[in-house]
């Protein structure tokens, strides 16, 4: 059920959306849910659905990126725009653009490579970025490092939390864990990977698939002897939209 103020929201309200676009679509699943989501006016709703498009699309452009799979001790990026850390993660250089940065990950993907989770921080500030535009977003986030949940700005701190969610929703962050992963590998431990549509996902190195092709990657990736397969969790992550709404409106 989505309720708007005080009061419940049929789809059909929201008449800027046709029948079939991603956002009218998202609004049924979540007008059919036995869960409630709490709006306190349309442009909070309007905005969440406007950034989860944003993300979905974003993981589709990045997946088709050329950007490789990289383990820490091995990433790289373009050094025009991204210095490298010792740690394998990437900071912003003096002086570069963040918006130019981050779509050069985009344009120029052959020259990064990184793990799934930094990939994830990737699609989120593309969604942002096409959301807010460049001028807002330069604003917003003037230092950006990637390097999976490390250094997060205070705007996007809730994706890099993990929380129970009754179902997931296009442009959640989920993640497959391999809880008898071979110890050789630990890069396998598990995937990161965006919610796109139902048993569709984004995983950084996987690609775009579905469940079953990833759970099979991962188990691939077990110790000798294992018991337990990987398995998708029940927990999801989210930008707390309503929160980013407000710096959308200026509230």
């Amino acid at each position: 059920m989505v309720i708007v103020g005080n009061k419940p929201l049929e789809p059909s309200e929201l008449t800027e959306f046709t029948e079939n676009s991603f956002e009218k679509n998202i609004l049924k699943q979540m007008s059919k849910s036995s869960q409630t989501y709490q709006y306190d006016n349309l442009d909070q709703l309007r905005f969440e659905l406007k950034l989860r498009k944003e993300i979905v699309d974003a993981a589709y452009d990045l997946a088709g990126s050329g950007m490789d799979f990289e383990v820490f001790r091995e990433t790289r990026a373009n050094p025009r725009y991204w210095d490298r850390t010792n740690q394998g993660g990437f900071t912003l250089k003096r002086g570069a653009v963040p918006s130019e940065a981050i779509m050069d990950i985009y344009e120029n993907g052959q020259k990064y490579g990184t793990e799934c989770a930094t990939a994830m921080m990737i699609v989120y500030y593309k969604a942002l970025l096409t959301t807010f535009g460049a001028k807002r977003f330069n604003e917003l986030f003037p230092t950006i490092t990637l390097m999976n949940w490390h250094n997060i700005p205070p705007l996007l701190r809730e994706v890099g939390y993990m929380d129970p969610a009754g179902e997931y929703i296009p442009g959640d962050r989920l993640y497959f864990e391999n809880p008898d992963v071979d110890p050789k590998t630990p890069e396998w431990q598990g995937e990161n990977v965006i919610f796109l549509a139902p048993d569709k996902f984004y995983g950084h190195g996987i690609g775009i698939t579905n469940a079953s092709t990833i759970i099979k990657g991962l188990n691939q990736n077990r110790r000798r002897n294992a018991d337990d397969s990987a398995f998708l969790s029940k927990d999801s992550g989210r930008p707390d939209f309503k929160n980013l709404s407000k710096v959308y409106y200026n509230q």
